[in-house]
């Protein structure tokens, strides 16, 4: 008999956890998802009370990041990375002990973690995730972006990143936003945050800036702010992102 997984899905972005929670239920008899999490904190006490078999992690989470809680964990469960990291690096990946599914996840990708399981062993141990996880960081690359492609109709777009005011999630997309216009890409802000030069700051967990089209910052309740572009576009900030927010203006 094919066993069930009791399985929590831990993601900061609220899209990203509506879809990957869909999709599980194309396979009731594989998982079970007892619990969502919105980020590395809340996900650590839900894993110590609730136990999980498995569980789906975004590695880049504000604050404490996907590997940061395995650390923290004291039993870890069978783990299934959602993440951007590039094919290089993708190679650690490939074990036994654990899988990855990069964004945005599709039912396809999703049936080989599947098919994966069933050669899962009851020997796996938490110093193989740790290991795979050193070897991970180590790998890290740092290259940085400076265009994206878009697809409009037939026509291959290039836009260079100084033209882009700010990203914005959108469902399973990331719509783009330009002085020309607004592209939708298949990304996610979590693997943008990695990738973009770092004159852009991710000040919520729904957009990322390009500081350079700031007009001005004003303050907000609950410390937060209002950021407006040049484009007149307003965006409040999130909690979690502030400090993020004081360093890029020095205070």
């Amino acid at each position: 008999m094919q066993k069930i997984y009791k399985t929590i899905i831990i993601d900061d972005e609220p899209p990203a956890r509506e879809r990957l929670l869909k999709l599980l239920k194309s396979f009731p008899d594989t998982f079970q998802v007892i619990a969502l999490a919105e980020d590395a904190i809340d996900a650590q006490e839900k894993i110590e009370v609730l136990k999980p078999d498995l569980i789906f992690l975004d590695i880049e989470m504000p604050e404490v990041s996907g590997f940061d809680l395995l650390k923290r964990l004291k039993t870890i469960p069978i783990v299934i990375f959602c993440t951007a990291y590039d094919q290089y690096s993708l190679k650690a990946f490939d074990t036994n002990s654990i899988d990855y599914l990069l964004k945005p996840v599709s039912l396809e990708r999703l049936q080989q973690s599947v098919n994966k399981l069933k050669l899962f062993s009851d020997h796996t141990t938490s110093q193989n995730v740790l290991a795979l996880l050193e070897e991970l960081t180590s790998k890290k690359e740092a290259k940085k972006m400076t265009s994206i492609t878009v697809k409009k109709g037939d026509t291959l777009i290039i836009i260079k990143l100084e033209h882009i005011s700010y990203f914005k999630a959108d469902d399973r997309y990331v719509a783009l936003h330009t002085k020309d216009g607004r592209y939708l890409i298949e990304d996610s802000l979590s693997g943008l945050e990695q990738k973009l030069p770092d004159y852009f700051l991710r000040v919520h967990k729904g957009f990322i800036i390009n500081t350079e089209f700031v007009k001005n910052v004003q303050k907000y309740f609950n410390s937060r702010f209002i950021i407006t572009l040049s484009d007149s576009t307003a965006i409040t900030t999130g909690r979690s992102y502030n400090d993020a927010v004081k360093r890029w203006m020095n205070l």
